[in-house]
């Protein structure tokens, strides 16, 4: 089982690119919203979720791409919700995880039922199972590329991740105190990231 994979950009197809790594090409399905930034010869750091697909009388391995663990996280929960599968689930993908999860925190049925695949039923469904859990994703930045790795304490895995999505640190940890006037007591890292986004949509 792939869990990354780094390489250079051979070839850019519809929904997928081929990957030259270790003198072998893989071909990654890529979400909509990262294939549009990729360019052919570039270098690339993917993490990678692996799924099988049935093709006739047998299981076909597919890999999919992602620029960090949680836009992959964000795409495991998706496909954990009842008729989403992973074809679904990256078709859905069309516009930025950020973007996405601020759609289902604000309960947004008529953005999300446009995605395809989705339609009325799945984007309530999403929004049933989803909503007030993803404050995390909707802090994303576009163009975030570094993986992100837990760290012991939850104010420092919350400075750890909002580093690894490009906010300066400054930032991020003034992020952190309002969240935490807010939330003195947050019991995991989930809910200290969710009370961040909180805080940063009620600026706007």
């Amino acid at each position: 089982m792939i869990s990354r994979l780094k390489g250079i950009i051979r070839d850019i197809r519809e929904n997928s690119i081929v990957v030259s790594a270790d003198s072998l090409g893989y071909e990654v399905l890529i979400p909509d919203s990262v294939l549009q930034s990729l360019d052919k010869d570039q270098e690339i750091d993917l993490v990678i979720y692996n799924y099988y697909q049935s093709d006739g009388n047998r299981m076909v391995p597919v890999l999919i791409g992602f620029r960090n663990y949680v836009e992959r996280e964000f795409f495991e929960n998706l496909i954990k919700i009842s008729g989403i599968g992973a074809k679904v689930a990256i078709k859905a993908l069309k516009y930025p995880v950020s973007q996405l999860a601020s759609a289902i925190d604000k309960g947004d049925e008529k953005f999300l039922s446009s995605l395809p695949g989705i339609g009325s039923q799945k984007a309530r469904l999403i929004i049933a199972k989803l909503q007030g859990k993803v404050g995390k994703y909707a802090l994303v930045q576009d163009g975030a590329k570094k993986n992100i790795r837990p760290d012991s304490g939850i104010r420092e895995e919350a400075l750890d991740v909002l580093l690894q999505l490009q906010y300066k640190k400054s930032e991020a940890e003034e992020m952190i105190n309002r969240a935490l006037l807010k939330n003195s007591g947050p019991k995991n890292v989930e809910e200290l990231l969710n009370e961040i986004y909180k805080v940063k949509i009620t600026d706007r």
